[in-house]
Parts: C-alpha cells; sequence; structure tokens
C-alpha cells in the first residue's frame, strides 16, 4: 500500500491517481509494489534524520529507506518540502513538477536504480522522464 503522511503542511497533496501512477512505474519495472511512505517534511527534520541514519551533515531534497524484499518494492521515502522549493526554484520548474520528480525518483530508488555516477544519473535521469510522462498520459 502507498501512503503520504506529513511532518509539515504541503501545499503537494498527492491523489489515488498518483498511487496508480507510482504502482504502474513499479510494474513497469517489472516489481510489485509493496508498503511504501512518503513522507513530507522540513529541512530541519531530514537534517536530524540525515544526521542520524546516514551520519551526513548536509541538507538533501530526498532519503529512501529501502526496505525490498526480492521483487516486492517497499520503503520510507523522506521529502523536504523546503529542499524540493529552492530546487524547483533553482531549475526554473514548478513546485508540483520538481515535487513529482522527486518522488518518482524515490521510487526508482526502491527499483534498483542508482545516481552515484554520471552513467547512473543519466539512466536515473531518462527513467523519470519516460515515469512522467506515463503520468501525464494517465491524466489527460
Amino acid at each position: 500500500m502507498i501512503t503520504f503522511e506529513y511532518i509539515t503542511e504541503s501545499p503537494f497533496k498527492p491523489s489515488v491517481q498518483h498511487k496508480i501512477w507510482l504502482q504502474k512505474v513499479i510494474r513497469k519495472e517489472e516489481k510489485v509494489p509493496g508498503d511504501i511512505s512518503y513522507i513530507f517534511c522540513d529541512d530541519e527534520y531530514m537534517l536530524g534524520q540525515n544526521q542520524a541514519f546516514l551520519n551526513h551533515d548536509t541538507y538533501t531534497d530526498i532519503i529512501t529507506f529501502d526496505q525490498c524484499f526480492g521483487s516486492v518494492v517497499s520503503g520510507s521515502i523522506l521529502i523536504s518540502l523546503d529542499r524540493v522549493k529552492e530546487n524547483a526554484d533553482k531549475f526554473g520548474k514548478t513546485f508540483e513538477n520538481e515535487m513529482l520528480r522527486v518522488v518518482v525518483h524515490g521510487t526508482l530508488h526502491l527499483c534498483g536504480y542508482k545516481d552515484k555516477t554520471d552513467e547512473e544519473a543519466k539512466v536515473m535521469r531518462q527513467k523519470e522522464d519516460e515515469s512522467l510522462a506515463l503520468l501525464m498520459s494517465l491524466i489527460s
């Protein structure tokens, strides 16, 4: 089951259509949707989680905690609303567009995609673009 939780109030309000979209993204990767929680928070909460769990003393837009088992995709995805807003402004995107990209980015991490190297990042960006196009086809 896909759930959306809010530690910080958010203008982003995912719908049932977003859940269907994320399930389709997972199935497209020949995986099975399991339990995934998207948790929306502010920078300070995210920093605390980054320090506590990853020993990183930096702000970040997303942390993905992988709890997958076999082909079942499960985990928790923390998303900093502050970072998403700042990145949207920086890249000239709307808040919603950047948020959707980050949401599916976490999902793709759970599906096994990485983004540490240039080549991995290129593949991740391609998968994000494909996934966003899939969403557009579902809502139009």
